[in-house]
């Protein structure tokens, strides 16, 4: 098979994906930056995909829009706007490797948490939304984000112990991710990982994007509640044991 049909067969798989997981169905997106960096620097792979984000991100902000958290969104995106930032002024400096292993260990610092409460069988009461907790999970957030999109675990181990229902959790994370990709977008131009060339390849996989986005919402709103984040929870675990062995393999 031509290299030329790889790529596109391939790029249309990560589209789909990224689209699932603006649907609902949860952080299955991280794999879509892994799948196009088959084929080009991970930095070009994540600007090529940001476009189909914030195509998707409208649909999703659409179709969740009358449920969110609105204490969470004053919290979180001023802080991911800083996690951006410092993305932008540090990304040349940090390791691929050293953001790999900090997204992972969030992610199994909170699955560590929830395993434990749930073997003890003892049910938590909801932790607020509060404000130390929500700058710091939120501008890593922002960071992980604008390097690779992978702004999931942060957020997640922030917002989950909240206990929000499955809608308002489904509206505040389309948001709070809407906005931050918005804000990623004059720097990635700014570096070069969105050009003319790679925004006509977005164009293209668009489709697949939406159709994703459409799937992700049929499966997520036909989740029971406990299954929903029982299956984030399970994403999570696989996210942090794909980027460990990414790094450990090289």
């Amino acid at each position: 098979m031509a290299e030329a049909t790889q790529f596109w067969i391939v790029a249309g798989l990560a589209a789909y994906l990224m689209g699932l997981s603006k649907g609902g169905v949860p952080m299955i997106a991280m794999l879509s930056v892994p799948l196009m960096s088959l084929f080009m620097d991970p930095s070009l792979a994540a600007g090529l995909l940001l476009p189909l984000y914030i195509t998707t991100d409208i649909y999703a902000v659409w179709l969740f829009r009358r449920a969110f958290s609105a204490r969470n969104l004053a919290i979180l995106i001023p802080a991911g706007a800083c996690g951006v930032g410092v993305g932008f002024l540090t990304v040349s400096q940090v390791p691929g490797d050293a953001i790999r292993l900090l997204v992972a260990a969030i992610a199994v610092s909170y699955l560590v948490y929830s395993l434990r409460r749930r073997f003890s069988r003892r049910e938590d009461p909801p932790k607020p939304a509060d404000l130390p907790r929500g700058l710091i999970w939120g501008a890593l957030s922002g960071l992980t984000s604008y390097i690779s999109h992978a702004g999931g675990p942060p957020y997640q181990s922030y917002v989950l112990p909240q206990q929000l229902d499955k809608m308002t959790y489904l509206g505040t994370t389309t948001i709070v991710f809407a906005a931050i990709n918005l804000l990623k977008l004059p720097p990635y131009i700014a570096a070069g990982q969105i050009t003319a060339g790679s925004a006509g390849q977005a164009a293209w996989l668009i489709p697949c994007a939406l159709a994703g986005a459409w799937s992700g919402v049929k499966i997520a709103l036909r989740l029971p509640e406990r299954v929903f984040f029982l299956l984030i929870e399970i994403a999570l675990g696989a996210v942090s044991v794909k980027l460990i062995s990414e790094v450990l393999l090289g």
